[in-house]
């Protein structure tokens, strides 16, 4: 079976709403250029060597949305110099291209499936840890060590506002963030129920309880997309800078694979979360 390329999974999936493209801020751009580029440059033999990461920026913007990409995006991306007027299709292209060049660097010396899908969403995971210890110290994420009780979750939830309200005031979601505890869905033909106020005794009871994050149109969702379809993994920069967020908390927390957010509005992106107690705290 021929695996899909960009061209044909761009033709199945087109985004037409993401074709009018919105400001992006210079502090997520900065940030996300220290985070992206140190894990991108480990894995390179030449870490200067930009000019193939460049190309597929070119190919994706030509592909996705019928534009020339600028002869200095990457660079200026990489070295933090012109960030000034990256705007969110631009920004779509650079972390698809980064992303790209990761997962085909570490496809070309981890042969067996499996261990590369791990390095893969590894490589995600340190990204989303290197943001998150940039943007906490400037966002005063304060938070608990562990989520204990009521005081604690009011402190987590605080942390999240803030987090949100940086996300859509740099533009990464155009219009709209929530993360809720309070859930009704269906899951795996499977009914779950949770009020807000019963995070926590599920939690520490049972081990398990639930969030939905909704996003207003992540500026990533076309190359999330395309790489899921092409390679198997997605950046999901937000998800996992939320991942370590829950991490400093002794939680482990993620987004699931399969759920369907039928019901949901059509300009949402909605990921339903496993939240698990892990037994420890990440200094």
């Amino acid at each position: 079976m021929t695996a899909p390329t960009l061209a044909s999974v761009v033709a199945a999936h087109p985004y037409p709403d993401y074709q009018a493209w919105w400001p992006m801020g210079v502090p997520f751009l900065d940030w996300m250029s220290q985070a992206i580029l140190a894990e991108w440059r480990a894995l390179q033999d030449d870490p200067t060597h930009l000019a193939p990461v460049q190309v597929l920026a070119e190919e994706y913007l030509t592909r996705v949305y019928r534009r020339e990409a600028r002869a200095d995006l990457v660079q200026g991306f990489a070295d933090r110099t012109r960030l000034e007027g990256i705007r969110s299709g631009e920004f779509d292209a650079l972390s698809y291209a980064f992303y790209r060049s990761a997962y085909e660097k570490l496809a070309s010396h981890l042969p067996d499936p499996e261990r590369l899908a791990q390095a893969r969403r590894g490589f995600a995971v340190a990204v989303g840890q290197r943001f998150y210890r940039l943007l906490e110290e400037r966002l005063a994420l304060d938070l608990p060590p562990r989520l204990e009780t009521e005081a604690d979750f009011r402190q987590l939830q605080a942390a999240l506002e803030r987090l949100g309200a940086f996300l859509v005031e740099q533009g990464y979601l155009r219009d709209h963030f929530a993360f809720r505890f309070h859930v009704e869905v269906t899951h795996r033909g499977r009914a779950i129920r949770q009020g807000e106020g019963e995070f926590l005794p599920r939690l520490r009871e049972e081990g398990l309880a639930y969030a939905l994050y909704e996003m207003g149109y992540p500026a990533i969702l076309p190359s999330a997309v395309y790489l899921y379809h092409t390679l198997g993994e997605a950046q999901h920069h937000s998800s996992r800078t939320m991942e370590e967020l829950f991490a400093r908390v002794g939680c482990q927390a993620r987004e699931t694979d399969d759920f369907d957010p039928t019901g949901f509005p059509s300009d949402r992106v909605v990921e339903l979360w496993e939240i698990r107690p892990d037994g420890g705290h990440r200094a």
